[in-house]
């Protein structure tokens, strides 16, 4: 059987939540390097575009960012945003505390943007209520069950939507990155997580069984270079 026809359960060095040090700080710096040449942001900024279209203006905005990494996203909703939702506020959440320091450190200049060490399983995190939840590369930690019981929970929580940007697995999105990582990238995390996030990612069918196990069918589902998928969900 093809390593491509089922997500790969193999864990990643990134899910262990007490890695820390300069292994994880390079990491982080060179994950938002790749987001920004493979324009995997602008998949994230395009969704939160589409969510927002066409809504009655509004001051205040508050979005949160699961799995939040380094807090580079952040930075660049609040720069896309700011002007149109001048009370926008941003919170990061991340499991790992060592990450969490990172990204306060990296978004010390933002003022309106927080960050919070919790875990999304946790009932502390499921009580809590936003406009709206993003995950970039984030998902496809999980399993499909854990999946559905967050999309459960984030349909409670959101009050306008949730936007997902996640991996494609396909063959040559698993041999590219592998191959750039191993010429250019100095993290010995990155060698091994990124390939394997990609065996960890998804087909269309199984984002869709996932959404319809969570009973949400009010989405859009779009492919987005570089072999991402772009999932938009209205909550109202």
């Amino acid at each position: 059987m093809s390593r491509f026809n089922t997500r790969s359960v193999a864990p990643e060095i990134m899910d262990d939540l007490l890695c820390s040090g300069e292994v994880v700080h390079q990491t982080l710096r060179e994950l938002d390097v790749i987001n920004h040449w493979l324009g995997g942001n602008s998949v994230t900024i395009n969704g939160l575009e589409v969510l927002l279209r066409n809504r009655p203006a509004v001051k205040s905005l508050h979005i949160a960012d699961m799995g939040c990494g380094s807090g580079e996203m952040l930075k660049l909703i609040n720069n896309k945003f700011k002007e149109a939702y001048p009370g926008i506020q941003l919170t990061g959440i991340d499991a790992n505390p060592n990450i969490i320091a990172y990204a306060e450190s990296h978004c010390n200049d933002y003022h309106n943007i927080r960050f919070k060490a919790e875990n999304i399983f946790d009932s502390s995190f499921q009580k809590e209520s936003y406009d709206i939840v993003i995950a970039t590369l984030f998902l496809h930690h999980f399993s499909h069950e854990q999946l559905v019981e967050i999309f459960r929970s984030l349909k409670k929580q959101a009050t306008i939507g949730i936007v997902v940007n996640d991996l494609h697995r396909h063959p040559l999105a698993y041999y590219s990155i592998k191959l750039l990582t191993q010429l250019f990238s100095r993290s010995a995390m990155v060698k091994y997580d990124a390939p394997l996030s990609v065996l960890r990612g998804f087909r269309k069918r199984e984002i869709r069984q996932i959404l319809k196990d969570a009973e949400i069918d009010r989405y859009t589902l779009r492919w987005r270079w570089a072999f991402r998928w772009q999932l938009v969900i209205n909550i109202r």
